[in-house]
Formats: structure tokens, C-alpha cells, sequence
């Protein structure tokens, strides 16, 4: 289907132009969130008559959400979440509960304008991006624990999914005396045998 976008639409086009798109996801969300057009010829003059006003709304929700960007651009919001101990989490952090979280923290926002490849199943900190505005997008960091006191070890760097007594196996843990023990004790069996064959 052929549509008139109203609005720069990433990877689509800037505002007017007239493009191609999947009739799903034109009938489904471009055209009921106002954001194009069908390519009548009909709706290509209204769009002409309509351009200069167009324009100067988006205009003003743009320099609305570059205000906000300034204030919420590397802002760091804390998810609490139940997660085992190597640190995966039980469920999942979705779009919805990261506009709850960022809201919660002073910042209106949508969970639509939260974009996210895949969700975020582990702790730790994560790199949030935030679209304002399709010509104003944001980033900024989830920090994922499972209390408020692990959050801010977190923040300082700590990895607390490592347990103290782990910790301290791992720093004294030596691989090649593993390997001589276990190739010491192969050396004894095999004489062994050799013994058993003889008698």
C-alpha cells in the first residue's frame, strides 16, 4: 500500500514523502496512529494544504522532547527483580515495565517509545534506547538487581552474580596441578595392570 507519511518514520522516510509499505502494518499502525496517509490524490492535496502546519507541530514536539533529552539523555533507572543466583532473571524486563520504571523516576514516556531488539533477561546494567521524538532518540541505563543494595554495587562496577566463596575458589584455582594429579593417578593404574598382567 501506498501511504504519505505525516512524520520521519526510521527506516521508512522523512515527512511527505509517499512510500511502500505492508497493508498490515499500514491498516494496523501507521494509519490509526495518525502517522501517514492511503496516497490518494484526494488526500495528497490535503496533505500540500495541511504541510506548513504539520510542520510546525512537529517543529514544537521536537524542541519539547530535546528539553526532556537533556534532562533524561545517561539518566540511570533501578529495576528490582527476582533472579537466580548466575544472575538470570526470573521472567523478563519488557518495553511496558521499563516506561513504568522510567515514569516512576519523573519521565513520562510510552512503552512505544522504548526500543528494544530483545528483552532483557539477565542482571546488570543495560543501555536503554528512548525515542522522544522520531527525530530526537535518547539512551539511557536500566541498572537490573535484585535489591537495592546490589544495584549500587552494581553501579560501582561489582559483579554480583559472583559468590564470595566462587570468588575466592577461582582466584586460587590451578589448572596445571589439576592436570598433574589426574595424569599421576593414570601412571598408577596403568602400572598396576601392567603388574597384574605379569603374575
Amino acid at each position: 500500500m501506498q501511504v504519505i507519511l505525516l512524520q520521519r518514520i526510521g527506516r521508512l522516510g522523512q515527512m511527505g514523502d509517499v512510500v511502500n509499505v505492508k497493508d498490515g502494518y499500514a491498516r494496523n499502525y501507521l494509519l490509526p496512529q495518525k502517522k501517514a496517509l492511503r496516497a490518494t490524490e484526494a488526500n495528497r492535496a490535503q496533505f500540500e494544504t495541511q504541510r506548513s502546519q504539520l510542520e510546525a507541530h512537529n517543529l514544537e514536539l521536537k524542541t519539547e522532547a530535546e528539553a526532556v533529552a537533556e534532562k533524561l539523555d545517561k539518566h540511570v533507572f533501578v529495576a528490582i527483580r527476582s533472579a537466580g543466583d548466575t544472575g538470570q532473571l526470573y521472567g523478563s524486563v519488557s518495553t511496558r515495565y521499563i516506561s513504568d520504571v522510567v515514569t516512576a523516576g519523573g519521565f513520562t514516556i510510552d512503552r512505544r517509545q522504548v526500543v528494544m531488539e530483545r528483552p532483557i533477561k539477565t542482571l546488570g546494567l543495560h543501555d536503554i534506547t528512548v525515542a522522544l521524538h522520531p527525530e530526537v532518540i535518547v539512551t539511557v541505563v536500566l541498572n537490573v538487581a535484585r535489591s537495592a543494595d546490589e544495584a549500587e554495587r552494581q553501579s560501582r562496577g561489582e559483579d554480583v552474580t559472583v559468590v564470595k566463596d566462587e570468588q575466592i575458589e577461582l582466584e586460587t584455582f590451578n589448572p596445571d596441578e589439576v592436570f598433574e594429579e589426574g595424569a599421576g593417578e593414570r601412571a598408577e593404574e596403568g602400572s598396576d595392570e601392567g603388574e597384574s598382567t605379569e603374575s
